[in-house]
Order: C-alpha cells, then sequence, then structure tokens
C-alpha cells in the first residue's frame, strides 16, 4: 500500500514529547507489516501533533480573570484545550479517549504529566460551568476566538454559547471526565488533580446524577415532573433532538439506572437509560471512591460507592433481557417500563466495549451472547456489511456507513488470532491516506467521513498498544516478546 507519511512538520506540531517518538520508533521498528507500522506512526501522536489547541503549564497566572471567593481556583494551574480534529472545539468525551495512550507515559514525562493534568482542571471548569453540556469553546485565557456549530437549540439549563459549543447532556460525558483523572492517577499515583475546583465538578456530577436518576412521573402521585434538561433543535432530524418537545420519552421510576438524553454518538436516546453510558458511569464512580479513599475522604467515597452499586444493580435487573435466539443479552437501551432498544453503535461507551470499560470480564456469558449478536446482521440493525467494507455503524452517519473504530474493539475485546488479523488488516484497508477516518462507505471503501477525526486515530494507536503487550507475534513476529508501554 506504501502509506504516505500524515505528521505535521516538526516546527507546526502542537505538542512535543521526546518519549512518544521514542515509542514510536521503538514500536516501528519491531511491527512486521510496515504499513501497519506507517499507520501507527501517524496515528499515535496524531492528538499531540494536531489537536492541542492551547496549553500552558500553570506557571503563569491569568490576572485578567476577575475572581470573586466563589471562583477562587479558577482556571489556575496548568489548562490544556483538546479540540476533536476537524471541529474546533473540545469534547469531553473525545478529548479523554484522545489522551488515553499518553496516560501511561505520565509518570517518567513530566510534559505529558501536565498536559493531562491540565485536560482535568479544563475539563473540571467545563463541567462546573455547564454540566449538561457535551462541547465546549476555548478557554477565555487561550484568547482563541468561539466558533458556532451554526444549530437553533432551545436548551434549558440556558447555557453562554461563548463557552459551550453545543449542549447535548450525554451521560458519557460526565463519565469520561472522571475517567480522566482516574487513569491519570492509576499511572502516576499523583494526586494532584485533588483540588478545590475538582472538587466542586464532582459535586456538580453527583448533583446531575441525582437529578437524572428522577422519574418522568412521581412515584406517589403520578402526577408528570418535568426534568431539569430538555432539549429541542429546530431540524429535520429525528436523531438531532428529543421528543416530546424536548422531554423525551417517559422513564419508570426505582431502577437506579441515569438517564441520558443522547448516546456518545451525539444522537438522540430512544428510551433515556442508556446501558453503556450507566455501565462506565458505574465504574468511574467506583474508581473514583478508591482514589479518594487514598485521599482519606471516606464519607464522600462511600457516597460514590454506593451510587455506583445502584446503577450497577439497575443494569442487571432492567438492562439484561432475554433475547429469543442469543440467550441473555445486554439492551442497548430501557426505559424501566419493560421496553427496550437492541442494537449497538460504534461510539464508545457501547456494549461491544463493556469489557474495556472495566463492567464486565470479556468471558462474561452474558457478554459473550451479546457480543455475537452485535456482530452479526441478524442480531444488531446497526453491522453494516457490503463489498469493500464491514463492521458496526449507527443512526450518526447512515445505514452505508461503518466505523473503523468498531473494529479496533472488536480486536480489543477477542482473543482469537484470526479474528484479530482480520479486523486490523480490514482498518487498514480503509486507512489508504495513513490516517483512521470516522465512517467508511462499506460498498466504496474510499467513500470515508472526516479526514481528521483524532479519537479514531488514538482508538487505532490504543489497538496496536494493546495487541503489542496481549499478542506481540501478530504485529512482530513468532516468539516475539510483550511490549508494554510505561
Amino acid at each position: 500500500m506504501a502509506l504516505p507519511f500524515q505528521r505535521p512538520s516538526k516546527h507546526c506540531r502542537t505538542f512535543q514529547s521526546p518519549l512518544v517518538e521514542k515509542v514510536i520508533e521503538e514500536i516501528t521498528e519491531k511491527m512486521v507489516d510496515k504499513d501497519m507500522a506507517r499507520l501507527f506512526e501517524n496515528a499515535f501522536p496524531n492528538t499531540l501533533d494536531t489537536t492541542v489547541r492551547w496549553h500552558i503549564d500553570g506557571a503563569e497566572k491569568h490576572n485578567e480573570l476577575k475572581r470573586g471567593l466563589k471562583d477562587e481556583g479558577k482556571w489556575a494551574g496548568p489548562q490544556s484545550f483538546v479540540v476533536t480534529g476537524d471541529i474546533n472545539a473540545e469534547w469531553l468525551r473525545d478529548s479523554t479517549n484522545q489522551l488515553l495512550q499518553y496516560q501511561p507515559l505520565a509518570k517518567s514525562d513530566k510534559a505529558i504529566y501536565n498536559l493531562i493534568l491540565g485536560a482535568i482542571n479544563t475539563q473540571s471548569e467545563y463541567v462546573i460551568e455547564s454540566p449538561y453540556c457535551n462541547a465546549f469553546q476555548p478557554p477565555p485565557a487561550s484568547k482563541l476566538p468561539a466558533t458556532q456549530n451554526g444549530q437553533e437549540d432551545y436548551v434549558h439549563p440556558a447555557y453562554e454559547p461563548s463557552f459551550v459549543f453545543e449542549c447535548k447532556y450525554e451521560l458519557d460525558s460526565l463519565a469520561h471526565f472522571l475517567a480522566l483523572g482516574n487513569t491519570f492517577y492509576n499511572h502516576t499515583g499523583s494526586l494532584e488533580f485533588l483540588g478545590p475546583r475538582w472538587y466542586k465538578a464532582l459535586d456538580t456530577v453527583m448533583t446531575v446524577l441525582d437529578q437524572q436518576s428522577e422519574s418522568t412521573f412521581d412515584p406517589a402521585t403520578g402526577r408528570y415532573e418535568r426534568n431539569s434538561y430538555t432539549f429541542n433543535r429546530r431540524t429535520e432530524q429525528g436523531t438531532e433532538t428529543l421528543s416530546l418537545a424536548g422531554v423525551g420519552n417517559p422513564l419508570n421510576f426505582g431502577t437506579g439506572l441515569i438517564r441520558s438524553a443522547f448516546r456518545p454518538s451525539d444522537d438522540a436516546t430512544i428510551l433515556g437509560f442508556y446501558i453503556p453510558a450507566n455501565a462506565q458511569m458505574a465504574v468511574e464512580l467506583a474508581r473514583t471512591a478508591e482514589i479518594l479513599r487514598k485521599a482519606k475522604n471516606i464519607g464522600l467515597a462511600q457516597t460514590l460507592e454506593k451510587r455506583a452499586q445502584s446503577i450497577t444493580d439497575g443494569i442487571w435487573e432492567h438492562g439484561v433481557v432475554t433475547h429469543k435466539k442469543y440467550g441473555r443479552v445486554f439492551a442497548y437501551e430501557v426505559d424501566g417500563y419493560g421496553s427496550q432498544i437492541i442494537m449497538d453503535d460504534a461510539n464508545v461507551p457501547s456494549l461491544l466495549a463493556l469489557p474495556i470499560m472495566g463492567f464486565v470480564d470479556r468471558k462474561d456469558a452474558v457478554y459473550q451472547n451479546t457480543r455475537k449478536m452485535l456482530l452479526e446482521k441478524a442480531g444488531n440493525p446497526y453491522y453494516l456489511e457490503g463489498y469493500a467494507f464491514h463492521g458496526i455503524g449507527g443512526p450518526h452517519i447512515g445505514l452505508e456507513y461503518a466505523w473503523p473504530m468498531s473494529l479496533l474493539l472488536q480486536t480489543m475485546t477477542s482473543d482469537d488470532d484470526k479474528e484479530i488479523e482480520e479486523c486490523m488488516k480490514l482498518v487498514l484497508k480503509a486507512s489508504r491516506l495513513g490516517l483512521v477516518h470516522e465512517s467508511i462507505n462499506v460498498n466504496r471503501i474510499m467513500d470515508y467521513t472526516r479526514s481528521w477525526f483524532a479519537w479514531a486515530n488514538s482508538v487505532f494507536a490504543q489497538t496496536v498498544l494493546d495487541l503489542a503487550r496481549r499478542k506481540p507475534h501478530l504485529l512482530f513476529g513468532e516468539g516475539a516478546k510483550p511490549y508494554i508501554v510505561e
């Protein structure tokens, strides 16, 4: 294939790390498939090369930001603004995943440490100010111009457009905020991010969870209770707005589950108890609780553990259903009344990614049933097949476009060498420009969406690193030793 080199000039890269370059050199030198090596060489540093639009190490104070006592510490310390790629805005979910492959390097590389610490601090400010929103404008101190999304949205709670790019409430956005700090601690052992602003952000997250665990109707009186969050967009696409004039379909009480108005694809949920995001939130709350115990904040840790267990119990009680062909499986969305949506979408969190998130072991019987269902056209309406490509897609792009990301998740949840090799070869075949795209037309492999989508490149890099650790022979040849980034 002779894939092209797709990194910007060293003088144009938005962030640089000698340790990242060392990993690239060591991995690519060992890889047998030189096209796969070139794709890793382009993809692994793509976030650093192109999407760190603003970063400060915290040494310089920004006196232009006036603060009252209630804003003490606002925008203090390291800050990092990481855009998604071809859109000049930061998604909480995307930025957390874009930085994931660099987390193991933070302990050894002070620059990476400060970059990720800055990302935690910046996300904290976003969550405090607008916890129901998913994508954000550049921080005020960056002096970077804001951009508008061109939509006509009517949202409650109201938000400031110069601060927020889009305000779709997605439960996984808040889970990803927690995940960013949890992963940072796991690799560095540092509690430096546990400052007043992070605690305030955590308190804000818990308030949202309380509000979004409320049912549509009062359990005592049956009276309709309007949700704290509503979203109504003037659009002709049903996936871009909530039904019932921005409210969404009714949800039952007493489930332990948390509502999510939108999916990680930014498409509206049909039934608001979105199981993958609930699973991710349960996992990240429990992980955060462990960190709080290390910080001797036992009371708050117990609160998070209780909520995590409540969500977990709710998933197993309401989110596991019996399919006539596949047996007990995880549903994609439920409403607590018995209704269920059976499907999966390529975006993470997803049902396919449940073991990657840490909710279940990949050998769990219910997960294995679910995985089989999701990777067959008869079981998943968004498993898309064509002459040139196949994989899981979703309503966000349409019925002919599957996402390479789904094949990468399939790889990371498989122990079968043949399956892994087939998935990786297909992703490589669809990446002829030297980078991983958002989605691929299943009948025309050169028809793709988004030439610059950093999240997809990060997932490819993470998959290569996973295989280098778990199955080095598939990358480096027979008898190869594991390669572990640290």
